[in-house]
């Protein structure tokens, strides 16, 4: 097949900045009331702070677990087809640069797991080179691993196992053991010991907690999601596409009525682990993925037809620089929590993890808000592409 490049200009898309800066803000949140993949947490003092306690840890994830992660693996898929078809309309293949791109963000990604053990970078970098032979594919093949990967096709394959044989085990590939023997390095090691840790440890623990928990295909399938936004232009205020996205909001709440019901019951209502396991997993990512669209949806919308057009644009500046705020946000939560810092994991309960995720948030947005006003990138994202381009004329 022959590749045909847009024909529009592929201008910078405001409202993807604010939906990076949005989830960016909602994974640090996350990561900051898990102790940085830590997960010790002090006693609460009394009845009153472990209600309080389970109140913010249930309503975090409920709200944001599953779906940040989502909008920013699909803003990678966006950015992507992007600067491919920038590229192919300048008569250039860009797919030998991308994966000179993605063992870059891998270098990233390796820094990263020197300070906090639970980076996603290593692993987009990974998925990203999996995608790249569909880049040029059309839309129809496009579509047809984004139902593939709906589908959970690991997922599937135990669920069916787990009906023929009910004495099928859940899929375990060892993640847990090494997440375990990440422990000591934080509770009482050195900076030193983190690091080593986490090369050694925690690089292998997250890919296979990734395929053990489906967030590999998960992550695959955002990603594909991005490049069909892309190629659909639906992100620019042009044709039909508010309405398109009306469709989308509506229909994505629809579907979370659905889905969460059966993600609360199904999986309870057969005792053979395999199976319960599966539709878990499945079942979670569906209404997660239905979450998703009615956040981005709604931003959109809010973006592109209210007076909330002016507020959400102060959150552009914090998006532009989400890979120098996600690797900061590991720098300082190992500081705030990890025995080599203040190792505050010894008195910090959820609520006061989650105060410190969002005083964190605030010096980033005001950094960033002065970063930009000066510079045309971040840090790191100047970094990036400098390294990407490195040798071209």
């Amino acid at each position: 097949m022959t590749y045909t490049p847009s024909t529009k200009p592929n201008t910078r898309i405001d409202v993807a900045d604010i939906l990076r800066g949005i989830a960016i803000a909602g994974i640090i949140l996350i990561h900051f009331i898990e102790h940085m993949n830590f997960y010790v947490f002090p006693e609460p003092k009394n009845e009153f702070w472990a209600t309080i306690n389970t109140a913010v840890w249930d309503s975090t994830f409920f709200l944001l677990a599953g779906k940040m992660y989502a909008i920013f693996a699909m803003l990678f898929g966006l950015s992507f087809y992007i600067q491919h078809d920038n590229q192919a309309q300048k008569g250039i293949d860009f797919r030998p640069r991308f994966v000179w791109r993605m063992i870059l963000l891998m270098l990233f990604g390796l820094f990263d797991l020197l300070f906090y053990n639970g980076d996603i970078l290593f692993l987009y970098a990974v998925c990203g080179l999996l995608i790249i032979p569909l880049i040029r594919a059309s839309n129809k093949v496009i579509w047809l691993f984004i139902i593939l990967m709906l589908l959970q096709p690991v997922e599937l394959v135990y669920l069916i196992m787990g009906l023929i044989d009910p004495a099928t085990p859940v899929m375990d590939l060892g993640s847990s053991s090494y997440y375990g023997a990440l422990i000591w390095s934080q509770s009482e090691g050195n900076i030193l010991d983190v690091a080593v840790a986490g090369l050694k440890y925690g690089l292998p623990a997250n890919f296979l907690w990734a395929v053990e928990n489906g967030r590999m295909t998960q992550t695959v399938l955002f990603f594909l999601i991005g490049i069909i936004l892309g190629r659909t232009r639906l992100f620019y205020d042009e044709g039909n596409n508010v309405q398109t996205w009306k469709k989308i909001f509506i229909g994505s709440i629809a579907a979370f009525a659905i889905l969460l019901p059966l993600y609360l019951y199904l999986p309870k209502a057969t005792d053979i682990r395999c199976v319960s396991n599966s539709l878990n997993v499945a079942l979670n990512m569906w209404k997660n993925i239905s979450m998703m669209f009615f956040i981005v949806s709604g931003i959109t919308l809010l973006y592109y037809r209210t007076s909330a057009k002016t507020w959400l644009l102060k959150i552009a500046p914090y998006g532009k620089m989400s890979l120098t705020n996600y690797l900061g946000q590991s720098i300082i939560g190992a500081i705030i929590f990890y025995n080599w810092g203040f190792g505050l994991f010894r008195v910090c309960g959820h609520t006061a993890s989650f105060a410190l995720g969002i005083c964190c948030i605030i010096v980033q947005f005001i950094f960033c808000t002065w970063w930009m006003k000066h510079h045309k990138r971040g840090p790191f994202e100047q970094l990036w592409c400098t390294a990407t381009w490195f040798g071209k004329k």
